[in-house]
């Protein structure tokens, strides 16, 4: 029965003491799962049941792209429950999007439309409700629009800001146009992200080392956001390369995979300490969470040798066990935007999502690993 795994161990969750992700165990983080994913639906569904609210504090402002990652993790706890309860709250949650939205799937930036694909093509993949696919269906005619000549090739950000590029709308491009081909083999998918990753890679990937920019021309001047290092960029691009690895079997994709993983590992900007940075709530509060998801599918690929994906895998066990022993808000169970530190103050639900991604990761990983 879902959450009662962590009904029975919802004491030691909240008493827990500090310890390493080795010495908590597979049923630990898997009540720990549990236990965050109702938390996260308890605190932050909307009244009328149709979305997630933006905090735990009563302000009901809808987030479109954080609601896709809601939908996303729910995929997740079903992926490793096999609950159907997740399901369903998938369904619901993606209608009543749709009603938020203005009765309509589609919004003005391309970013936020990918994220719900992706999402949608996860849950259609995990159970086979067609609803799912309509949506992803709908939403990749629109977002191939943004597809311009400008700063040389590239998905736009918004519609209204054709000229400006990003990673974040063009490397969950690429990784969705992979998914398709692998669904239903179109030779444009797959065209569509060669080509796409082949402009982002050129343009937003630092050459020596694998890190990842975030965007080009945002002011109109040409100018490459370089300072601009952000977790979720690298954790898309990472993402990015594998998935194109994983439909051509090239080596280099999976080569670049593994250097902007092995850079952002070791970066003190984005993971000081073997901790990933601190990016403040509001929508930087969902980057970490994006880049251990992508991490997690990396590391579980055979093909990278076993070291390296210990290395992933003990990373993201010292994220879950900072966010346990550290982050973790009890007796609520919400997650801070800081996972070396105990929050004080309202949550946001970006936040509480991205310490369920880690915490998700880290329980499907432990399950895997056994």
């Amino acid at each position: 029965m879902m959450f009662l795994k962590s009904l029975i161990l919802v004491g030691h969750l909240l008493t827990c003491s500090k310890q390493g992700a080795e010495n908590r165990g597979i049923d630990y983080w898997a009540a720990l799962a549990d236990s965050l994913q109702q938390s996260t639906y308890t605190t932050y569904l909307s009244a009328n049941g149709n979305y997630y609210i933006q905090d735990n504090a009563g302000d009901t402002t809808f987030h479109y792209w954080w609601n896709a990652h809601a939908l996303d993790v729910l995929v997740d706890g079903f992926l490793r429950t096999k609950d159907s309860t997740y399901l369903i709250r998938a369904k619901r949650l993606l209608s009543g999007m749709h009603e938020t939205n203005g009765s309509r799937y589609p919004n003005v930036f391309y970013d936020d439309m990918l994220w719900l694909a992706l999402a949608s093509l996860r849950a259609y993949e995990a159970g086979g409700d067609p609803v799912f696919l309509d949506a992803v269906n709908i939403l990749w005619s629109d977002i191939q629009t943004g597809i311009n000549p400008h700063q040389g090739g590239g998905v736009a950000w918004r519609k209204d800001q054709r000229a400006y590029k990003n990673t974040p709308a063009n490397a969950p491009a690429i990784i969705l146009a992979c998914r398709l081909y692998q669904h239903f083999g179109r030779a444009s998918d797959l065209q569509t992200a060669i080509a796409l990753y082949d402009w982002l890679k050129a343009t937003l990937v630092d050459p020596v080392s694998g890190v990842v920019w975030d965007g080009i021309n945002r002011q109109g001047d040409g100018r490459i956001d370089k300072d601009w290092l952000f977790t979720y960029n690298q954790g898309v691009f990472l993402g990015a390369a594998h998935a194109l690895y994983e439909v051509t079997n090239k080596r280099t994709y999976l080569d670049d995979a593994r250097c902007t993983a092995d850079a952002s590992l070791k970066s003190s900007v984005i993971s000081p300490n073997g901790i990933l940075r601190y990016e403040g709530q509001g929508d930087g509060g969902l980057f970490k969470g994006i880049f251990v998801r992508y991490l997690a599918r990396l590391a579980q690929d055979t093909v990278v040798p076993a070291g390296k994906r210990d290395e992933y895998v003990q990373f993201i066990g010292a994220n879950a066990s900072a966010v346990a022993g550290q982050a973790l808000i009890r007796p609520q169970l919400l997650v801070g935007p800081d996972w070396n530190r105990l929050h004080h103050g309202v949550v946001d639900l970006s936040a509480q999502l991205s310490g369920l991604m880690l915490i998700e990761a880290q329980a499907y990983l432990g399950r895997k690993n056994n």
